[in-house]
């Protein structure tokens, strides 16, 4: 389901800011995240950057790219900034998505579906080749080359200051639609890849993990946060569990088909076993083991997402907390309490070590260890 996102421009702290309110969405929020100056406000529950027509474009292509419906606060425009300047704005660049795009766009869905990719994969790709063909719109595609991909990269994507995965997400995409589709491979090696990002993990300590976990009053939503630490899930992997992927016997959890459509089991704690039981009993579901209002029908992500803020607005914690920080958490204590690396990679699924190892960077095991030159001056 796509976001809905509410705009407005307003003076913060004697500051002209553009705000962006919208409920939880990892992936709004991680490209948000690329602005400059992009700052979470406590008291106005919302991202805000500084308000330029610049910053505009780029936060109305990126709601493009998500998709998500857009709603303009009354007091949003004014002569030179009306609404429909605004939205004029968001298509500069790009022409529409004709039909001769929209079925080639198609045709390589249908493709991605034969080959079992999965529908995230499928979802990201088609989007990302419908806006380079919006781009290229006054070309043939037997007309588009290498230098044309170039240009979108320079003149769209840097231009707006996207992402270097959304980048690489288009170079894949293009590579696999003319590769597959048109039967024609373009030359990517003369194409520049942007360096690969190294961003470290958000890590939270145990006593904010335990603040986290003991805030929810309800036990439903206090198993489904517990459940996600104390095993390393993803969001995905816990919505998608059923009764019988818990083996009480063995103390083990059941993961079915998660990324990269591999199977995994992750150890069970008793101490989790115990709140899981209590949760049966209070709601005894009948397909999935969470459950959203309706029996039998899977609990929804954004409102799960939802019990980690109302969480969070319990707590004195005052970071923007997201639910895979709970597993990045769970892998850097994990680390810390000794546990080998290759232990951890099989528990959290990496289908590589370096993966995994990236959790060596944030554990204390060895850097408080360090005693700094200047405690002897």
């Amino acid at each position: 389901m796509a976001s809905t996102v509410h705009l407005q421009k307003l003076i913060h702290h004697n500051r002209e800011r553009l705000v962006i309110r919208f409920g939880y969405d990892n992936q709004i929020s991680g490209e948000i995240r690329n602005i400059p100056d992009r700052k979470f406000s406590r008291s106005l529950k919302a991202w805000h950057v500084p308000y330029s027509q610049t910053n505009l474009k780029v936060v109305l292509r990126l709601l493009e790219k998500h998709k998500a419906e857009i709603n303009y606060h009354p007091d949003f425009g004014d002569g030179n900034n009306n609404i429909q300047v605004v939205k004029e704005l968001l298509q500069n660049g790009l022409a529409p998505a004709g039909e001769a795009i929209l079925l080639k766009a198609e045709a390589f869905k249908n493709w991605m579906q034969s080959k079992r990719y999965s529908n995230s994969t499928i979802s990201a790709y088609t989007d990302a080749l419908v806006i380079f063909l919006r781009y290229h719109a006054d070309k043939t595609l037997n007309d588009i080359n290498n230098q044309d991909l170039i240009d979108f990269n320079n003149r769209y994507i840097l231009a707006n200051k996207f992402s270097s995965s959304y980048q690489n997400q288009v170079v894949n995409a293009v590579k696999l639609f003319f590769g597959t589709v048109e039967n024609r491979k373009l030359d990517l090696e003369l194409v520049h890849r942007p360096r690969r990002e190294h961003r470290l993990p958000n890590v939270l300590s145990k006593e904010e993990v335990k603040a986290i976990l003991d805030a929810p009053g309800n036990i439903k939503h206090k198993a489904m946060l517990s459940l996600i630490y104390s095993c390393g899930l993803r969001c995905g992997e816990l919505l998608a569990l059923k009764p019988e992927h818990i083996d009480s016997k063995r103390g083990l959890v059941v993961i079915k088909q998660s990324k990269g459509k591999k199977d995994r089991i992750v150890p069970l704690s008793e101490k989790i076993l115990e709140l899981l039981r209590h949760y049966w009993k209070a709601y005894l579901p009948k397909h999935y083991l969470f459950e959203g209002q309706n029996k039998g029908e899977m609990y929804d992500n954004r409102s799960l997402q939802n019990v980690l803020k109302s969480a969070i607005a319990k707590t004195a914690i005052n970071k923007p907390v997201m639910l895979h920080w709970l597993r990045h958490s769970y892998a850097t204590h994990l680390l810390e309490a000794g546990t080998d690396l290759r232990y951890i990679q099989e528990i959290l699924g990496h289908s590589r070590s370096t993966t995994t190892e990236i959790y060596t960077h944030v554990s204390n095991k060895t850097i408080q260890r360090i005693i700094s030159p200047f405690d002897s001056l």
